[in-house]
């Protein structure tokens, strides 16, 4: 998984109202503490071959041992860290169902224009669908006010070294966010392709934003984002006459990994192809109201 690189640690983790100004700072989550404890039960487990009279060897033995141990221990966090969090996305879920909220999560790579294709939306469904959105990011809250610039009620979720958001994470964002019954929440998810993809936030879908100006092989690179998702978007489709970038065989690859992915082309710059993302989030709204989820 991605245990090294901050996820599951949300120390550091940020909540910013940007309707109030409020800022609140997440819980380190207590699975450290738990980390911990089995650290001292693997050290008093060294204090005792300490008592061995072949200490060379015993020493020696003892660091193979600690090896094992400490990654048996990484492996047995991780798994904690993913039992919580579906634990958790399950109750965002039936929070969602219960006010007939269709919620979607937006992932992407950085720069593939998750925001833009937000702002645009915003833009352009005022007065047809209630938005709210849930902004995730490592630092900084730029996209955030983009957002509410753009007219929707926005929260910014700072991660701080974590490369995803969690459940929780977006539990506290709708505390502050209070979206209303039969509403859409759009969850911008942080840039990145692959630990997002194993953590349920409680969504009815995934959409997986690709912009041409990327590799047409990013489905096969990152299978198990684009296997994880229900639709792929192919944005800024009006840069195709200046890059190198095959729509067959990127749509060829997305079906290798996910013969049922859902494929829309765009462009959220000039808004060709706009009115079908637009069908798509109506039918699925549509779906949440008459009580069909997936």
């Amino acid at each position: 998984m991605c245990g090294h690189c901050g996820c599951g640690d949300k120390a550091g983790t940020t909540v910013l109202n940007l309707q109030t100004g409020k800022e609140s700072a997440m819980e380190r989550d207590h699975h450290h503490h738990d980390h911990g404890h089995d650290h001292d039960h693997a050290h008093g487990h060294a204090h005792d071959h300490d008592g061995d009279h072949h200490h060379h060897h015993d020493d020696h033995d003892h660091h193979d041992h600690d090896h094992g141990h400490d990654g048996g221990e990484v492996i047995a966090l991780e798994a904690r860290i993913l039992v919580k969090n579906e634990a958790l996305a399950a109750r965002n879920r039936a929070w969602f169902k219960g006010r007939e909220i269709l919620a979607l999560n937006l992932v992407s790579s950085p720069g593939a224009g998750k925001t833009a294709l937000l702002e645009r939306t915003i833009g352009d469904l005022k007065g047809r669908m209630a938005l709210f959105v849930i902004e995730g990011d490592q630092a900084t809250a730029n996209d955030g006010e983009r957002i509410r610039a753009a007219g929707a009620p926005a929260v910014q979720v700072n991660t701080g070294a974590g490369c995803h958001l969690e459940a929780d994470m977006v539990a506290r964002g709708l505390k502050e966010l209070k979206p209303g019954p039969s509403s859409v929440v759009m969850i911008e998810n942080v840039g990145n392709l692959v630990c997002p993809a194993m953590f349920d936030l409680g969504e009815r879908a995934k959409v997986v934003i690709l912009s041409v100006t990327e590799g047409d092989d990013k489905p096969l690179k990152y299978p198990h984002m684009f296997r994880a998702a229900q639709i792929m978007i192919l944005n800024k489709t009006d840069l195709l006459p200046y890059v190198d970038f095959d729509v067959a065989r990127a749509i060829a690859n997305a079906r290798q990994v996910n013969p049922d992915i859902t494929v829309l082309q765009l462009s959220a710059r000039t808004g060709e192809g706009l009115e079908a993302w637009y069908d798509w989030l109506a039918a699925q709204a549509a779906a949440v109201r008459d009580g069909v989820f997936a």
